[in-house]
């Protein structure tokens, strides 16, 4: 039989297993197509000094696992659990199952969002808590389980991914809920902790992140098409070059974007159906570069670090965001609702700018360096300082 005092001793501590629902959290929305089916949230303000990991698979059953300073409290619910609030004939919480957690934490039984104020009880069918300080986990010391079922609480299904924890069983799961293949390596990234860089958010899901997708996600959100035309130099009515360029590689490029400067950022290579392709940037002063890898990593750079003009010309990160934020103080809470708004994934500056500076230094050797086809001496100059190429800068 698997029941709650199973799942107790395979769980991880508190921080490990924080770190493994925001994982999930993020592998969920990278891999899904539509925000509404996903199963695996986290919200780092759920209240005051609260994280809330959720999960709602759609059917009816749910658990909840809020991160408080006083501990962490767990809470599943199995709809169709005998032990269910609405299957017992006095609709009250199964014998044992909340009575021992600690008064710090039972008011969290009582959030609006776990309680049925038309029965009184809260929608609990197993429950576990760890109080801070506290070495293990706790459970319900006098619960008489149902007789008959494997798995009477729903702890065994509710929580098969927080007590196996492998990349395997991860892979497995979110393979047969979207019913696709899914990368086990970029799933064993994800879990790990790296950052979900863009590069992995397309692997997970091709199409999300597609040149097509992106264009027409932003065609969708003005809020986001005024940012980009406006602060992140990125209009994309602007797709008109001042003059026509090549690249010695050969790739064909195409404009996709324009800058209040005058500057031009290009598509390189063949267009594909949910393809992407590299970006380049040129000037008006006869300079270019390579900004991104494709186009959700020059969106990215654009919403993330908007005078990433300056900062591949040399200058330091921190007086540049310092000084962006004199002048634009809610940048960090428009940055995040954008790169949600557009799915991208989430990213510091530092990061961004890491990403710029490596893919800039293709730029020459790799043959995006333009030039005027029937134009002597026509070739654009590097943007990249060598200063800049032969090391990171002082961050």
């Amino acid at each position: 039989m698997s029941t709650v005092h199973e799942t107790a001793t395979l769980l991880p501590g508190p921080a490990q297993l924080r770190d493994h629902l925001r994982a999930l959290a993020i592998l969920d929305a990278a891999i899904g197509d539509d925000p509404r089916f996903r199963q695996y949230t986290f919200d780092a303000a759920w209240g005051p000094g609260v994280e809330a990991a959720l999960m709602e698979n759609g059917s009816g059953d749910e658990f909840s696992v809020l991160f408080t300073p006083a501990g962490v409290l767990i809470r599943g619910f199995d709809h169709e659990s005998e032990m269910s609030p609405y299957g017992t004939h006095d609709e009250r919480v199964w014998p044992g199952v909340i009575d021992d957690v600690p008064a710090a934490l039972s008011p969290l039984l009582h959030e609006p969002a776990f309680y049925d104020e038309g029965i009184g009880a809260s929608r609990v069918t197993a429950c576990l808590w760890r109080e801070t300080g506290d070495t293990v986990w706790r459970t319900g010391s006098a619960i008489v389980f149902p007789t008959g079922h494997g798995d009477p609480d729903g702890s065994g299904f509710l929580f098969h991914l927080l007590t196996d924890r492998s990349p395997e069983a991860v892979q497995t799961h979110f393979e047969d809920y979207y019913e696709r293949p899914v990368p086990l390596d970029a799933i064993r990234h994800v879990l790990a902790g790296h950052p979900l860089t863009p590069a992995i958010a397309r692997v997970l899901n091709p199409a999300a992140l597609s040149d097509s997708a992106l264009l027409h996600r932003i065609a969708a959100h003005p809020e986001a098409a005024a940012y980009l035309a406006c602060d992140g130099e990125f209009d994309l009515a602007r797709v008109d070059p001042v003059e026509s360029i090549v690249l010695p590689n050969g790739l064909p490029v195409e404009p996709v974007a324009g800058c209040n400067a005058g500057g031009t950022h290009y598509l390189c290579g063949p267009a594909h159906p949910g393809g992407t392709r590299p970006v380049l940037y040129t000037d008006s002063e006869g300079h270019a570069s390579l900004i991104a890898e494709s186009l959700a990593e020059a969106l990215t750079l654009a919403i993330v670090l908007p005078p990433w003009h300056d900062a591949l010309a040399g200058f330091p990160l921190p007086a540049l965001s310092s000084d962006h934020l004199d002048d634009h103080p809610d940048h960090p809470t428009v940055r995040d609702r954008l790169l949600a708004a557009l799915r991208l994934p989430p990213a510091t500056d530092r990061e961004v700018l890491e990403r710029l500076l490596t893919t800039a230094a293709r730029t020459v050797p790799d043959g995006f360096l333009p030039h005027v086809p029937g134009e002597e001496e026509s070739a654009f100059e590097p943007i990249l300082e060598p200063s800049t190429e032969q090391g990171r800068p002082d961050w």
